[in-house]
């Protein structure tokens, strides 16, 4: 049986605190019927490796208590042999399994030396471990790898189900959180299906195999040398849940030193510009004092807990061995082979026994983490994804009274909006902090449904249409500009992988990038770090809007991607992304009036409300809300007045 230290570190959902008292019981059943239907199509999809897990299990533990057997014959062979003072044939003859039986009669058919015999017993003994250290390999290489699929597959289902998931599921749940549940969560439940499974196998076979030896040898001296056993299994579970209960809080409170570390880390512009460095340091000692003492706890709880185990064990083989003795003393019909056959069936069954309260531990930990696992995975996305027509390029996209409102906040950032775009058109969407821009583009990507009215491409409404198509032939510039921590090339070919060198060059010139990107000792190949922190505002934008326009597509959303550039960089770049796009047609977003840029359309919103929305002439000639911007005078036009 392997060693404990695949489950040292996890620490346990306040679900798996509940012990065998009232009302726990019931609990914990229930997620252990859910943990095994939840897994069954796993284990269903890997049967092959878990038949034949179990059946090496099955034979490691048999060609265990078979050595006991050939000891207790050599050690009576040898009495009888040589004839030592005070051995008496045993009135009842040893039960021996039927392979040993076959052995016994092997060596008693040949006339050897007793040196011979002896020499023989002891290969056969070693030979028996071997075998059995064969069957405990091909057991690990079956059950633990069996776990190891599982843990694979299980992740990848997780992940591909959070893909599904519309923005509203990210909202609602937290990155840590989510996180957390596809790995620590995914991890518990693998102990479960690997070390706790392998662990139970192995104990309920050689408990089986040594009672049944034990029983056919001497049922009585059986019950006798048993009876200590359950109390053991007892007190190590007793002793293991505190253990585990003290891991939670070890855990939690080097959680909290993490999160505090990792904010700190992320927000160090802020911690030393507003100088906080002695506070964040006095926080950040509570923490690791918590910590310290946490694991300062849990460590002298595990430093009984193993001589404990020891403790234990020898006290059961010093009543094995005293009620052994006074049964051969007294003649009970029992040798001095028999006494020996039982204390090495005793050693055998004190650690699986003992074991039980680890494997009832890690089951535990696993079925609450299950239960957590499928707490997600129950949940589904809002969006309809049953639309299968194909889409290829857009010709129009059109709002028809649309109306929506966030669920988690219930603002209303879409008040009956009534909006065409066309194709090649190039249209600016401007208005004032929180008047729905973003929300516009969120809702023509299909991030969300809107809450009435209907949003029609080329005439169709959108969820007749296949999701992940739509939203390949539309390029999106979100506002929140977000970078992956890897090369520049990385990040702009993530749209695009097959993109060439040449035209990589061709779009960051475009969007005046090219000159500082060779400026970089490693040009394309430098890493831009977490989010694209090694960059600055402006250059982040800009590789944003790069990597928009190497993807292919016939309509391109910009959302405020141009906020951190000079005027006579945005115009440059408008001018550039006018040519580069042909007959796309483009939406830029934004709060601030480009600079001498013939726009074709623009659209004016405010407060969720499409106030004006017509040719950029035709708006000034009437007035009112364009007017009033570009004029300076809006309050949507409050970082700039434009010339």
């Amino acid at each position: 049986m392997g060693n404990c230290t695949e489950g040292s570190n996890p620490s346990l959902s306040a679900l798996t605190r509940r012990s065998f008292s009232e009302g726990g019981t019931h609990i914990e059943a229930v997620n252990l019927i859910q943990l095994l239907k939840s897994l069954a199509p796993y284990f269903w999809r890997y049967r092959l490796r878990l038949v034949a897990g179990l059946l090496f299990v099955s034979l490691s533990s048999y060609f265990n208590v078979l050595f006991p057997q050939v000891t207790g014959f050599v050690i009576d062979y040898v009495q009888r042999t040589l004839q030592l003072p005070g051995y008496e044939v045993p009135s009842r003859p040893a039960r021996y399994d039927a392979l040993v039986e076959r052995f016994v009669e092997w060596i008693t058919a040949r006339s050897w030396e007793l040196s011979g015999v002896v020499a023989v017993c002891g290969l056969t003994i070693l030979g028996l471990a071997l075998i059995r250290g064969f069957f405990l390999f091909l057991m690990r290489q079956t059950i633990i790898v069996m776990s190891r699929h599982i843990e694979f597959a299980q992740k990848k289902d997780i992940y591909a189900h959070f893909q599904q998931m519309d923005l509203s599921f990210f909202k609602s749940n937290r990155t840590g959180d989510l996180m957390n549940r596809i790995s620590e969560d995914v991890g518990r439940v693998r102990m479960f299906t690997g070390p706790a499974l392998m662990y139970f196998a192995n104990l309920f076979t050689i408990i089986l195999f040594c009672v049944l030896s034990m029983w056919r040898r001497d049922p009585e001296l059986t019950i006798y040398v048993l009876s200590p056993l359950p109390l053991l299994a007892y007190i190590m579970y007793r002793v293991n849940e505190r253990i585990n209960r003290m891991s939670e809080q070890a855990q939690s409170a080097l959680s909290d030193l993490t999160v505090q570390a990792q904010e700190t880390y992320s927000g160090i512009r802020v911690v030393k510009s507003f100088v906080q460095e002695q506070s964040i340091l006095g926080w950040f000692s509570q923490k690791a004092e918590r910590s310290r003492k946490a694991a300062m706890g849990l460590a002298k709880i595990e430093a009984l807990y193993f001589p404990s185990i020891s403790l234990l064990i020898g006290l059961s083989t010093l009543i094995t061995i005293l009620i052994g003795g006074l049964y051969v003393i007294r003649g009970g019909g029992l040798g001095l082979n028999a006494l020996v056959e039982f204390i090495l069936y005793i050693n055998m069954l004190t650690f699986p026994v003992s074991a039980i309260g680890l494997t009832a531990s890690l089951t535990q930990r696993a079925a609450a983490s299950q239960v957590r696992i499928d707490e997600l995975l129950e949940q589904q996305s809002e969006l309809d994804q049953s639309g299968k027509k194909a889409l290829n390029e857009i010709e129009s996209i059109q709002f028809d009274q649309v109306r929506f409102v966030y669920p988690d906040t219930g603002v209303v950032a879409a008040a009956g909006w009534d909006l065409r775009l066309r194709k090649g058109q190039r249209c600016l969407m401007v208005g004032s902090t929180g008047s729905g821009k973003s929300t516009w583009a969120q809702l023509a990507l299909r991030f969300y449904d809107p809450s009435s009215g209907e949003i029609r491409v080329n005439g169709i409404p959108l969820p007749t249409y296949d999701l992940q198509r739509l939203r390949e032939t539309i390029s999106y510039v979100p506002q929140d500009i977000f970078l992956f921590s890897d090369t520049i090339e990385a990040n702009l070919r993530f749209g695009n992988e097959q993109a060439s060198q040449e035209t990589i060059d061709q779009v960051a010139r475009a969007v005046c990038l090219q000159e500082e990107v060779m400026r970089f000792p490693e040009g394309y190949q430098t890493v831009v770090g977490e989010r694209g922190v090694t960059l600055s505002g402006g250059q982040k934008q800009r590789l944003a809007l790069a990597r928009a326009l190497l993807k292919p597509a016939s309509f391109y959303i910009l959302d405020d991607c141009l906020s951190a550039v000079d005027v006579q960089t945005e115009k440059k770049i408008l001018e550039s992304l006018d040519k580069m796009t042909g007959e796309a047609g483009w939406v830029l977003i934004t709060h601030r009036l480009p600079a001498h840029f013939p726009f074709d359309w623009v659209i004016c919103l405010d407060q969720g409300v499409v106030v004006q929305q017509d040719r950029p002439n035709d708006l000034l000639k009437m007035g009112g809300y364009y007017a009033d911007l570009l004029s300076g005078r809006g309050q949507g036009n409050a970082d700039s007045k434009q010339t």
